[in-house]
């Protein structure tokens, strides 16, 4: 049986798309290297390594953007694209887990 069909993803421009792939790996790498999460020192240091160039991309995403005359985020559409790609499983990874009982 196959998965669920994921809904598409909505129109983006190509630095709108270079934005949000850049910015879930850098969540990605955030979820790996955080303490509450992490099992051992060198898996986070690898990420922290990581993080630095996926950060360039992300910055160099934005600036192109800008650069283009997009001034404006459109929160609503890339919040859809987040949404269809898992973000919001990606962005927890990030958060402090819910202390046990």
């Amino acid at each position: 049986m196959l998965p669920p069909e994921l809904p598409p993803l909505p129109a983006l421009t190509r630095a709108e798309g270079e934005f949000i792939d850049s910015y879930l790996a850098v969540l990605d790498l955030l979820g790996r290297i955080n303490p509450a999460r992490g099992t051992d020192t060198y898996g986070g240091l690898r990420a922290a390594q990581a993080l630095v160039g996926k950060s360039i991309a992300l910055r160099d995403a934005l600036t192109l953007m800008h650069d283009r005359g997009e001034k404006e985020v459109h929160s609503g559409t890339l919040a859809q694209a987040l949404r269809v790609l898992d973000g919001e499983r990606r962005a927890r990874l990030v958060s402090v887990p819910p202390a046990r009982s």
